[in-house]
């Protein structure tokens, strides 16, 4: 029996519990904690109608609902579950600490009562890919894996049907780490770069964040390092217990790399020959580097030809670089997962070897846009844009010493819809269209999923 959890439990009956964010991953922690006997407030900047069936689920579940633009004043609550979107800092969140309200996370409280072993991917890009490869290879294996955190299935609620031999395989954001102080028994981070600078203070803050992830790890836990990135391959002096690297320019002592096109694995200088890259089923060499820290991250817990299979199977996380149809010769590929310029050039603009069109542009997270714009003059020769950003990635392309105005189109639209009608008039037999936004989809969407699947709407619908 997990005692841990069982007092905890005890230990919240007749508390009043506020959960900030009435969406969808909240739904479940609202029940349980009123099934548990807690008084459950669910708070929400949007007024009831615009909450949907949101709100009328939290209030079938038994949440008082308080909405509205002054929803976090005065709040009167023993503890506050903050959402990843709360940012940690907000004037109410610090007024609520000083008053001694307890302000907590559903990931800091699964981590505190999780009885089994935890691995969490953190990083810029990346993270939800190498999330689910973790994720493949231990169910391949024969573990029984519980998948949530960022990627979206909120854990807590299943902490009772969790056993000590399971494995917990977590994707966590800057936002949710900010705030906590317990560590992954294996972290990964995948790579490090500028991002979510609109609601981070700045960059240090965001690499703060991120390194929370192995700061409270202890000397029996592991530490997976993109040896290639400057900022992650710095974290290696804070690790406390097993450090592992992973490259793909370099050898390691310890962990996975590329010799010639073969994926190796190094266990302090015993070398383990794995597979050839090349036959990794999912495109792109951002996503080699994506199973060199999975493989670190698992390796002794399944074997080789489990990692191979699996390698050579899996197809894939959707809304990255997600095929979606051919059209009069043309194909078309979803990767709205790429909500940076870092994603857009590593991801998409890596996988073809013929200049493509994409269609680029969305919410502005206050991210330098100068580095993609050499990267677009050099692997695309039709630049739909669209959003915010428009205008940031133009410039970016066209203050390039690449730039060639003869060898690259930019075209700049109000809508998805016209997007797509422009890439379809634009493009001949045999090109590659992409949806690589290297924005957030805030203001035009609620999220990348709703971008992709809009997206896929729109050319599944060409006739």
């Amino acid at each position: 029996m997990n005692t841990k959890m069982t007092s905890f439990f005890d230990n919240i009956k007749g508390k009043t519990i506020a959960f900030i964010g009435i969406g969808t991953s909240n739904l479940p922690l609202i029940k349980l904690f009123r099934d548990k006997g807690a008084r459950v407030l669910a708070c929400d900047r949007k007024e009831f109608e615009a909450l949907g069936n949101n709100g009328l689920q939290a209030q079938k579940y038994g949440a008082e609902l308080i909405l509205g633009e002054n929803y976090l004043s005065d709040l009167d609550a023993d503890i506050v579950f903050r959402s990843p979107g709360t940012p940690f800092y907000t004037d109410e969140l610090v007024k609520l600490r000083e008053n001694g309200v307890i302000l907590t996370s559903e990931m800091e409280v699964f981590f505190d009562l999780c009885p089994c072993k935890i691995i969490a991917v953190t990083g810029s890009d990346g993270k939800t890919t190498t999330t689910t490869i973790i994720s493949e290879f231990l169910k391949a294996g024969g573990k029984t894996v519980h998948l949530g955190g960022n990627i979206g299935n909120p854990l807590l609620p299943d902490i009772e049907s969790i056993a000590p031999d399971d494995f917990a395989v977590v994707e966590l954001s800057s936002f949710q780490l900010i705030s906590m102080r317990k560590s992954p028994d294996v972290a990964v981070v995948t790579n490090l770069a500028p991002n979510h600078l609109d609601i981070h203070k700045d960059m240090q803050e965001y690499i703060d964040s991120k390194k929370n992830i192995i700061l409270h790890q202890n000397a029996f836990s592991k530490s997976v390092l993109n040896l290639d990135n400057d900022i992650t391959r710095e974290f290696a002096d804070s690790v406390r217990g097993q450090l592992a690297f992973f490259s793909s320019s370099d050898n390691t002592s310890n962990g996975a790399y590329i010799d010639g096109h073969t994926i190796c694995y190094s266990d302090y200088g015993k070398v383990t020959r794995i597979m050839d890259y090349r036959d990794i089923k999912i495109p792109g060499m951002h996503n080699v580097e994506n199973y060199l820290a999975a493989i670190s991250a698992v390796w002794g817990m399944i074997d080789v030809d489990t990692i191979v299979s699996v390698a050579k199977n899996f197809g894939g996380v959707e809304h990255r670089a997600e095929f979606v149809r051919e059209y009069r010769g043309v194909k078309y590929y979803n990767d709205s997962i790429a909500s940076s310029p870092t994603r857009t050039a590593l991801g998409t603009l890596s996988l073809y070897d013929d200049k493509i069109i994409i269609i680029a542009g969305g919410y502005d997270k206050h991210i330098p846009y100068e580095p993609l714009g050499p990267v677009i003059n050099n692997k695309v020769k039709v630049l739909i844009l669209l959003g915010d950003t428009a205008p940031k990635i133009e410039k970016a392309v066209k203050s390039a010493d690449n730039y060639n105005p003869d060898s690259i189109k930019i075209i700049n639209v109000d809508n998805m819809e016209n997007a797509v009608a422009s890439a379809v008039e634009l493009s001949q037999f045999g090109d590659i269209v992409s949806l690589s936004p290297a924005s957030a989809s805030f203001g035009l969407y609620k999220n990348f999923e709703e971008r992709g699947n809009h997206f896929k709407s729109i050319v599944n619908g060409l006739e």
